[in-house]
């Protein structure tokens, strides 16, 4: 009887275009979002939380890479229905707003925070799942949303530790690029597919530079890589126009504005969207956010498909050093834009819209970079066993220093060797450890070892500078508490 093949063991790795967050990213995430939020409440923004799955109906077929199989998104089909996991947070807040626009205030001011999926090619820096802070204004027509929602953003910016001058936050208004489009003769139904190549070359002009778009304007495009890229099949004519748009920023907002006029010399829409960006700057300057923060910038386009009006994008406009030692721009950190079309689609009935939403790890790993927060997170204090015993004591040790808001934890491993609870306590970050055998406990007294202080003077103290300094205190069980805290205070 021939043996059962024995089952290969699974392979212990990340998914590709997966990662996975440790300790201090979660930690430090948590703190940025919260000081995020914290600016989106002041402003008069509700929390909201939706699902994680949508139907692919509800989520529509908006994402920049239309040509990839299931149109970008992780779906499946259950029963009759196709559904997904959600690309963004706007489509799902879409939903909600349709659903429930009987019980919400008009205008609706949320915000949300959360991950988001996106079956795309991975590459570096380039994650299936990531996470997204949101906020939208649902019901508003008025440009003083989205001028708001900039101002707002700049707040958020700033709150995190990304310092004035070291920003920018770039506008602009898809309906100046359409009167563009209008103009270059991609007006009408039949050029759908042309103008969202357009929009999505545009949008790349920061990474591929006017070259590279020119080319995705015409024939088409072909990476480092080899992969190819269909182009826009724009005429030298008309690819002239659309690159004239892109190069319209000139010295001052109002010089940019004009230019942007002239650009758009006979075309409704395009005149329209240019009065938008003008009161737009306006509403800002009254507010005092000049152009030292915020800018009209028209190369700024944003490549999902339902924006309708105004779109903004912050970037960072620091050096940082890749991973081969060259300085770099670090570039976007948060986009949005006018989208009054979005709801209409569950309604009939147009609702206006607007909102901005920050990629969390790039702003994250920007804070980092420039060590603007700290990239190590400290762990809790280790109550060490030296009797097995004595758990009972250990563990009222624990719950006396976590009554008094300190983190801390016993030592759960086979405490045999003593040295191995030192190294698990240095693998945790942790600042302190507390030592108590047999004879600390006849004594009534605890041994605290601070551990920091301990490591540095290892590393660099001579003898005369241990003696004077030492990194292990003797003191009374009832000060055990007083003394861990004076500890900690210290090393902060």
């Amino acid at each position: 009887m021939a043996k059962d093949k024995k089952q290969p063991r699974p392979k212990a790795v990340t998914p590709k275009g997966f990662q996975d967050y440790f300790g201090a990213d979660v930690t430090e995430r948590a703190a940025m979002l919260g000081k995020i939020a914290a600016v989106y409440h002041r402003y008069g923004f509700d929390a909201l939380e939706t699902s994680a799955v949508e139907t692919v109906e509800a989520l529509g077929k908006f994402l920049p890479d239309v040509d990839r199989p299931n149109e970008g998104v992780f779906a499946w089909q259950e029963d009759s229905d196709w559904l997904a996991l959600r690309y963004d947070l706007t489509a799902p807040l879409a939903r909600v707003a349709a659903q429930y626009r009987n019980d919400l205030p008009s205008p609706y001011r949320r915000y949300a925070m959360g991950p988001v999926w996106r079956n795309e090619k991975p590459g570096p820096g380039r994650f299936r799942q990531f996470y997204q802070c949101d906020a939208d204004t649902v019901g508003a027509a008025s440009v003083a949303a989205d001028a708001e929602i900039c101002a707002m953003l700049a707040d958020c910016l700033e709150e995190v530790g990304i310092a004035r001058g070291d920003y920018v936050i770039r506008v602009n208004n898809r309906k100046v690029l359409n009167g563009v489009l209008e103009v270059a003769g991609l007006s009408g139904d039949d050029k759908e597919a042309e103008r969202g190549i357009v929009l999505r070359a545009i949008d790349k002009l920061d990474r591929l530079g006017v070259d590279g778009v020119r080319a995705l304007l015409g024939a088409g495009r072909k990476d480092e890589s080899g992969d190819f890229t269909k182009g826009a099949g724009l005429s030298e004519a008309q690819a002239d126009v659309v690159i004239g748009f892109t190069e319209a920023k000139r010295d001052s907002g109002a010089a940019t504005v004009a230019r942007l006029a002239e650009l758009v010399t006979g075309s409704p829409i395009g005149v329209a969207g240019v009065a938008e960006l003008e009161e737009i700057a306006d509403l800002l300057a009254a507010q005092g956010y000049g152009p030292d923060r915020i800018i009209i910038d028209p190369s700024v386009v944003r490549g999902l498909g339902y924006y309708t009006g105004p779109v903004y994008e912050a970037e960072l406009t620091f050096e940082v050093t890749d991973e081969k030692g060259r300085p770099r721009n670090f570039g976007s950190v948060a986009g949005g834009g006018r989208y009054d079309d979005l709801v209409k689609r569950f309604t009939g009935q147009e609702v206006p819209a607007t909102g901005v939403s920050i990629g969390v790890d790039r702003l994250l790993a920007a804070l980092r970079a420039t060590r603007r927060i700290e990239s190590k997170a400290t762990g809790p204090v280790i109550v060490t066993v030296m009797d097995r015993d004595r758990m009972a004591d250990y563990q009222t040790m624990v719950a006396e220093l976590r009554n008094a808001g300190i983190r801390a934890e016993v030592y759960l491993g086979n405490p045999k060797n003593f040295g191995n609870q030192l190294k698990y306590a240095d693998k945790r970050a942790s600042p302190v450890a507390i030592i108590a055998g047999g004879d600390e406990f006849d004594q009534g007294i605890v041994q605290i070892k601070d551990l920091i202080l301990g490591a540095q003077i290892a590393q660099n103290a001579t003898l005369e500078e241990w003696k004077d300094r030492p990194s292990q205190y003797a003191v009374p069980r009832d000060q055990m508490v007083a003394k861990v805290r004076a500890i900690l205070d210290g090393q902060s």
